[in-house]
């Protein structure tokens, strides 16, 4: 890709342009080209002062990432029928937890990080009485350390239930930041705009995360989650990566250079890739939450659900090897310096340049592509072989995903990276930073490039997302009616469909009650608990019934 591009700088700019819109398979009118247009839609964006913008970020604490361990926190008793049917199944739990970054600009007063997210939950605040909730659609919603609004998605069989329900949390994101600028503008100005950025990095150098949790089988052993999952999800960053502008030039992803270490138990001074806190949420006999942090946030919808997807894929595979009790074969990939190799996929634009130096003393050459395609090979014989595999997905194709998969990595592999402008995060900043270079007279500088990459994160008041999508540049699964049903509605096959409906019922009927991921408590009229440690649990019982029908 870099090489592309640098052709195309000599390029005269209409040119250059129109090449970039045709490789990535954007439909235009006329003379008009979508990227031209885009950039039309964002002038007011460029003129506003970079300075206050970029340099207006929220602090982030380092927070405790303990080492992959067991709790010891099992019974004697024997699994129920149910859960052995799940725990041999390839069904699986998705999840995704979303840490916002806060700013305000055009304020005549100053107004800090901390004071910008308390505004914005009190709505929050003055009706649960806390800034830690469950909402309507079973998902969490909540201030964490730091002032950053924190979302958690909802229980979801399904990665595009787990997307639809991540596309209403950024709603919700909004509608909380816009009402809070309409009351910050009384106080601090007309021209007072709340930011609040799906992003994971700030001005500072401080980094704040996206996190992806995955429910595995207890019996697959952490060292075999951490060896033979990791080297797959470094380098799915090629197409998963949300892309970022950096002093020393841009990289693929934005975390690269924040994640030290594979796995750690230090606090403050080191940030781990994977950690599982081994917090199930459902029964620890029989299941863990893989918690996976080495990801970038992701605005691109297809991005989301790929990511999902083939996690799940290769986990599937990994897991079915441990039912049998044998090697994945996925244990040969391992890199010898995780960090090193994460920091070299993330400054690859090629996708195939980049060496890695293997733990078992061999040499990879050919870039994450490479890496990506042992697996995906491995993933599709496991397929074939294994076709109830494909029902594990209840609303995803899996062999749509495999063909996508392989797709974007034969984009890669051919040199044409340029035709997932439409779908890959990074891919899609990066030729637009490209083509507004080729159309300005004068050099940019970084400010101004960095402005325009936390505009696109922008969930409150971005400018250049919602232009991508209207031009026709940037693809979506789900439309905006979607994302507004998920605010309300939970994945119907999982608890959160039961969470959801306790929750709505409660707040419908000014009930006094607390919930959290597996238990639900109604303090008043009557005081009443129910526990949910089944994930996939989503029918009605008689405890449920009779804990709504204390409220009516």
């Amino acid at each position: 890709m870099p090489q592309e591009f640098e052709q195309a700088q000599s390029a005269s700019a209409g040119q250059e342009v129109g090449d970039i819109v045709e490789s990535a398979g954007v439909q235009v009118d006329g003379t008009a080209d979508a990227l031209d247009a885009v950039l039309d839609d964002i002038e007011s964006v460029l003129e506003s002062n970079a300075e206050e913008y970029v340099g207006s970020f929220v602090p982030k604490r380092r927070r405790v990432m303990p080492q992959l361990r067991d709790s010891g926190n099992h019974s004697s008793s024997p699994l129920d029928a149910g859960t052995l049917r799940e725990v041999h199944s390839f069904a699986r739990i998705f999840g995704i937890e979303t840490e916002y970054g806060v700013s305000v600009t055009g304020a005549d007063v100053p107004c800090d990080a901390s004071q910008t997210a308390m505004m914005m939950f009190q709505p929050i605040v003055a009706s649960a009485r806390s800034t830690n909730t469950y909402i309507e659609n079973g998902s969490r919603l909540y201030l964490d350390v730091g002032s950053h609004p924190e979302y958690a998605t909802s229980e979801a069989c399904d990665p595009m239930d787990a997307l639809a329900v991540d596309a209403a949390g950024e709603l919700v994101m909004r509608d909380l930041a816009l009402d809070a600028q309409q009351r910050l503008r009384a106080t601090h100005g007309p021209r007072a705009t709340v930011h609040v950025f799906k992003n994971n990095v700030d001005s500072a150098g401080h980094s704040f995360g996206c996190h992806e949790n995955y429910l595995v089988r207890r019996f697959v052993p952490l060292d075999v989650i951490e060896h033979e999952l990791l080297p797959f999800l470094i380098t799915r960053q090629l197409f998963t990566g949300a892309g970022r502008v950096t002093e020393s030039g841009f990289q693929i992803t934005q975390r690269a250079d924040f994640l030290d270490e594979a796995v750690s138990s230090a606090t403050t001074r080191s940030r781990p890739m994977v950690n599982t806190r081994d917090e199930p949420h459902a029964d620890p006999d029989a299941f863990r939450r893989l918690h996976v942090i080495i990801g970038d946030s992701n605005r691109s919808q297809w991005a989301t659900m790929m990511k999902l997807a083939t996690t799940h894929l290769v986990l599937c595979v990994i897991e079915q090897a441990g039912r049998e009790g044998r090697e994945s074969g996925f244990s040969r990939f391992a890199f010898a310096d995780a960090g090193a190799a994460n920091r070299a996929v993330s400054r690859d634009m090629s996708g195939v340049n980049a060496s890695f130096a293997m733990a078992d003393g061999s040499t990879l050459q050919g870039g994450a592509v490479a890496m990506q395609e042992r697996y995906l090979q491995a993933v599709e014989q496991f397929v074939d072989e294994h076709p109830e595999v494909a029902s594990s997905l209840p609303r995803t194709d899996v062999h749509d995903v495999l063909r996508q998969w392989r797709n974007t990595l034969e984009a890669f592999r051919s040199g044409n990276a340029n035709a997932l402008g439409d779908s890959v995060d990074w891919v899609c900043k990066y030729r637009l930073f490209e083509a507004l270079r080729a159309r300005s007279s004068a050099d940019l500088p970084l400010s101004k490039l960095e402005q325009l990459d936390l505009d696109y994160h922008d969930v409150a008041n971005g400018a250049l997302y919602a232009s991508l999508l209207r031009r026709g540049a940037l693809r979506s699964l789900i439309d905006g009616r979607e994302a507004q049903k998920a605010r309300t509605m939970p994945p119907a096959d999982t608890r959160a469909a039961l969470r959801g409906r306790f929750v709505s019922a409660a707040k419908s009927h000014g009930a006094q009650y607390s919930c959290d991921w597996t238990r639900l408590s109604l303090h008043a009229p009557r005081k009443m608990d129910m526990v949910l440690l089944d994930p996939f649990q989503c029918r009605e019982n008689e405890d449920f019934q009779a804990m709504i029908g204390a409220l009516e």
